[in-house]
């Protein structure tokens, strides 16, 4: 082969790879599995996400329809989300009632002793890798009863979780239009009552990209904003057609902040970078010891450097995060925790970094993220507190009568009131 035709060969190969050509666009569907009589008699949730959608932005970027159907159902003054407020935690804890800590999920990079392995939301493999995830996800909780589900993507749908992926998903990719999402949606909920999901799930990334990009406050963050809003629109709109007894939950993971991204804060000087596993972090920095000797000399020496960030030892992290060594189901909490004072974030590089920022604690007003909902099942025109997002699992699971036995961490009472009787 001549050397020319090496080189077209090669170029070709690398823009399939990196312009998205290599993502498998197509949708994914496990054979064989049909609802139960029983199952086909329930109604329908679909469990939508806007990742880093702001409690506050409904209102200050005047989405209007998301305004519209809220107030038709129920508003939420914010969600809690769990600790820490980073996007892979929090939407496995959404779906699975319980903390990262006991999920697993404790940050979108961790280090994990036993298995000698990082996991890291970049990382297909292990991000598709079922044995990473604790808890039952509500589509595992859904097919193990005989209900069928579907994800338009979710953290883990795409994971042989319990040795059950949902009966219809895609891997995730940003390839494919939002006509086509909405019209697949429909087409699920066109398909015979055997084959019909009753739980799907459906994922919004436009406002977290832009507000990192861009800040929270950007015309950017705005624009993804009124996407966000028209697209749920358009989705609604489609569903009804149906005239299904639909119902619909809306939720962020987390909220967003603007940082001091030009001069980030570089890794203090108590720490030995050869002593310590430091997976990827900024509103969050774990350290991982190799030697568990090297613990307490480095937390001493940090206390004292320590100005612009606070310093944990596992043990004494603050109880309202459920984070701390008692409750770290998988040993997989950092042996010492560095979470930073905001507008300051780490930058381990010393490169300026994103303007928009999350992973603070949950407490802080821009952290907190948004629950509406709205259906047949749903209260009208109810507004509540703030609650924390675990507890939107047992919600889902009386919607659709799913049983569950294992323990989490959400409680049925906390939502229980915005349901109809």
């Amino acid at each position: 082969m001549k050397k020319s035709t090496k080189l077209f060969f090669f170029v070709l190969s690398y823009l399939c790879l990196f312009s998205g050509f290599s993502q498998d666009l197509t949708q994914q569907i496990i054979p064989n599995r049909t609802n139960s009589q029983e199952q086909q008699q329930k109604p329908y949730v679909i469990l939508i996400s806007a990742d880093g959608f702001r409690a506050d932005f409904t209102d200050k970027y005047q989405a209007k329809n998301l305004r519209k159907l809220s107030n038709d159902g129920v508003t939420a003054s914010f969600m809690l989300p769990s600790f820490p407020s980073l996007t892979f935690p929090n939407h496995y804890s959404i779906v699975t009632g319980m903390y990262p800590s006991h999920h697993g999920l404790v940050d979108n990079s961790f280090y994990d002793a036993q298995r000698q392995e990082n996991y890291g939301m970049s990382n297909k493999k292990a991000v598709a890798d079922g044995s990473w995830y604790g808890g039952t996800p509500l589509w595992v909780l859904a097919e193990k009863q005989q209900m069928l589900s579907a994800s338009f993507y979710w953290v883990a749908s795409e994971s042989n979780i319990q040795g059950t992926l949902p009966t219809y998903y895609y891997n995730y990719n940003e390839k494919i239009d939002i006509d086509t999402r909405i019209q697949t949606v429909k087409n699920w909920l066109q398909l015979p009552e055997d084959k019909r999901p009753h739980i799907i799930t459906f994922y919004f990334p436009e406002v977290d990209h832009e507000a990192h990009t861009y800040g929270p406050d950007s015309k950017e963050t705005e624009e993804a904003v009124h996407f966000v809003d028209k697209s749920v629109g358009k989705l609604v709109a489609t569903v009804d057609s149906l005239h299904l007894p639909v119902n619909f939950v809306f939720v962020s993971d987390h909220g967003m902040t603007k940082v001091e991204n030009e001069h980030p804060m570089l890794l203090p000087t108590a720490i030995d970078p050869a002593k310590f596993i430091i997976p990827r972090g900024d509103a969050l920095l774990q350290l991982y010891a190799k030697d568990k000797k090297d613990i307490l000399p480095t937390y001493k020496a940090l206390k004292k450097e320590a100005k612009d960030f606070d310093v944990y030892l596992k043990k004494n992290i603050p109880s309202r995060w459920h984070y701390a060594k008692k409750d770290d189901k998988y040993n997989r909490i950092g042996d010492i925790l560095l979470v930073p004072h905001l507008p300051k974030v780490f930058g381990i590089t010393g490169k300026s970094t994103t303007p928009g920022k999350h992973g603070f604690d949950p407490a802080l007003e821009d952290m907190h993220a948004t629950f509406f909902a709205w259906g047949p099942a749903f209260k009208a025109q109810t507004k509540i507190d703030g609650f924390e997002n675990v507890n939107i699992y047992p919600m889902i699971s009386k919607i659709l009568d799913l049983k569950y036995e294992h323990k989490i961490d959400g409680k049925l009472k906390v939502l229980d009131g915005i349901l109809k009787k």
